[in-house]
C-alpha cells in the first residue's frame, strides 16, 4: 500500500525557516551597506550633477516665465539663476554629507527602533 515517507518534525522546519530568515536578513543588511557607500562613483557623479542641472533648469524656467509675465527682462532669469544654483549645491551638499532629502537636516537612523529607544533610556 501506500507509505507515508516521514515528515520533518516541527522543530527542524522551525530551525531551517530561522536559519533562511537570519541568511535573507544578512544580504538585505550587506545590500543596504552597498547602498549607503553609493552604487558606485560613476553612479555618484551622474547623481550629483543631474541634481545640480535639474535646480539649475527650474530655477532658470521660472525666471524666464516671471520675466514674460512682469516684463522685468534680464532680473528675474538672472535672480532666479542664483537660486536655482544655490539649490543644486545645497542638494550636493547634502548628499555629499550623507543627510539625503531629509527635512531638517537629521541624518537617517540606521537601527531599528528598538535599538534607538533603548539607547535612549
Amino acid at each position: 500500500m501506500t507509505e507515508n515517507p516521514e515528515r520533518p518534525s516541527l522543530e527542524e522546519l522551525d530551525a531551517r525557516l530561522r536559519a533562511a530568515r537570519e541568511h535573507q536578513a544578512t544580504r538585505r543588511r550587506a545590500g543596504k551597506s552597498k547602498q549607503a557607500e553609493g552604487q558606485g562613483g560613476l553612479g555618484f557623479a551622474l547623481r550629483i550633477g543631474s541634481d545640480l542641472v535639474a535646480a539649475l533648469i527650474v530655477g532658470v524656467g521660472i525666471g524666464v516665465l516671471l520675466d514674460y509675465w512682469l516684463g522685468t527682462k534680464p532680473w528675474m532669469l538672472v535672480l532666479f539663476f542664483l537660486f536655482g544654483a544655490a539649490a543644486g549645491f545645497l542638494n550636493i551638499f547634502r548628499r555629499v554629507a550623507g543627510y539625503g532629502l531629509a527635512a531638517g537636516y537629521k541624518k537617517p537612523e540606521t537601527g531599528s527602533k528598538d535599538e534607538t529607544l533603548k539607547d535612549k533610556k
